[in-house]
């Protein structure tokens, strides 16, 4: 199958319509073609890699969408990475565009038509168990995977979605894609500032969906975020959300869609519709197959699996654990190469941290297993309190061994005043705590 050019045909459908807060898709349009005319004086074919050394914003954009109409492939790339790191992303790239190109060409090629199985972005994992791994997305991928979540969600001509994630990060870039493809806006921000974002989705024409990872969505209920007037969906991913951060948020009028997607599966595999009040991570995109294999590890399988990643037989082994109920819907429970074996008994890091964050004085938990020469690893917990609070180690033990069976209660709690590291997307670092 064929695959047009999406900002293209956004531009004819709905001109007046902004992309991007301030730029219309006709101007993006426009500057998209620029950008090609720009990147092809400097080389670029078809077929090529361009990296992407840029923050979010309508510069970005003009030079993705500039590059993918020339038949190339987009290579995202943090601005915040050291030199070595990207010079490491962008080694397969013949051109790396670290500034704004210019907005005015002499010719501005038109958008080349590609198949939809050619490559349009490779991304990088976000590296919370190991170096991040390159993963090629295809044009099929991206759009059955904006596909799959207006199916699941629906995506209004008036959706607005506000994304505070890095665009080399699959989840803010699958927010400016899904945007295009529907003629709708997104509204990026460079960087996550809870107070201005708060405020944002009070205003009378605020955002409609926002994606948020646990941290950031706790930042916004702390900022006094309470009934934004037309939120219908806080995407929750980069891990399960403490069930009472969801509780919090409900009472707050905050919608929350928990959901489970990686780089592989082009963000999203699983959602809940907005307000489900079920502690798990909904059921499959009607287009993405989620099984659970005997071991306990997630497989995915469908058009928005990255062929890349997949083995032989189409399947993606995630490295997460979880399972599945009569209805279909997933329950993420830790990964493989997180699992903890504490005298022989296997414990899931993910199922302990979701225990102590129940705890009223926790903000955050960490968990994982030490060297130790009775048990072979012994459960650590690291927490961070909340402010004004002092709770002490026996106290959060006992509260684990309510909830918990007692092989799986940490050993040792090691109380930390300052927050958990985290990759640029939100997820949990656990290696760093090692």
């Amino acid at each position: 199958m064929q695959i047009g050019c999406w900002v293209r045909r956004s531009a004819r459908a709905r001109p007046h319509v902004e992309a991007l807060q301030g730029v219309p898709y006709a101007e993006l349009d426009r500057l998209a073609g620029a950008a090609a005319g720009a990147l092809a004086g400097r080389g670029v074919r078809r077929g090529d890699r361009v990296g992407l050394l840029l923050p979010p914003g309508p510069a970005f954009a003009a030079a993705f969408w500039g590059a993918l109409r020339l038949g190339a492939t987009a290579v995202p790339v943090s601005p915040k990475l050291a030199a070595p790191e990207v010079a490491h992303q962008t080694g397969s790239c013949v051109l790396v565009v670290d500034e704004p190109l210019p907005t005015r060409v002499l010719t501005a090629p038109d958008p080349l038509a590609r198949d939809e199985h050619d490559a349009a972005v490779l991304l990088h994992t976000s590296g919370t168990t190991s170096t991040p791994k390159p993963v090629v997305l295809t044009l099929r991928n991206l759009l059955w995977a904006a596909q799959g979540s207006a199916a699941a969600i629906g995506h209004p001509a008036d959706e607005r979605w506000l994304s505070a994630l890095p665009f080399n990060h699959v989840g803010g870039l699958s927010i400016l894609v899904r945007s295009a493809i529907a003629g709708t806006t997104a509204e990026v921000h460079d960087g996550f500032d809870a107070e201005r974002i708060a405020a944002r989705l009070a205003a009378a024409d605020g955002p409609t969906v926002i994606s948020v990872v646990a941290t950031t969505l706790s930042r916004l209920l702390d900022a006094g975020l309470r009934e934004p007037p037309r939120l219908r969906a806080a995407v929750a991913g980069g891990g399960p959300i403490p069930p009472v951060l969801v509780e919090r948020a409900r009472a707050a009028g905050v919608p929350v869609a928990q959901t489970y997607g990686m780089t592989e599966s082009t963000a999203m595999a699983t959602i809940q519709r907005p307000g489900d009040p079920q502690p798990d991570a909904g059921p499959p995109l009607f287009c993405t197959r989620v099984t659970v294999a005997d071991d306990g590890e997630i497989l995915l399988a469908g058009p928005t699996v990255s062929r890349s990643a997949a083995g032989e037989d189409g399947v993606l082994r995630t490295g997460d654990l979880g399972r599945l109920d009569g209805d279909g819907r997933l329950t993420v429970v830790g990964r493989t190469a997180d699992t903890i074996i504490s005298g022989g008994e296997n414990v899931a890091p993910a199922e302990v941290e979701a225990a102590l964050e129940r705890h009223p004085a926790v903000l955050e938990a960490a968990v994982l297993g030490r060297p130790d020469p009775e048990w072979g690893e012994a459960v650590v917990a690291v927490v961070v309190p909340r402010p004004g609070t002092d709770p002490s180690a026996a106290e959060l033990r006992e509260h684990c061994g309510s909830l918990l069976a007692g092989h799986k209660v940490p050993k040792t709690v090691e109380l930390r005043p300052t927050p958990l590291p985290r990759t640029a997307s939100g997820k949990l670092l656990r290696r760093a705590l090692d």
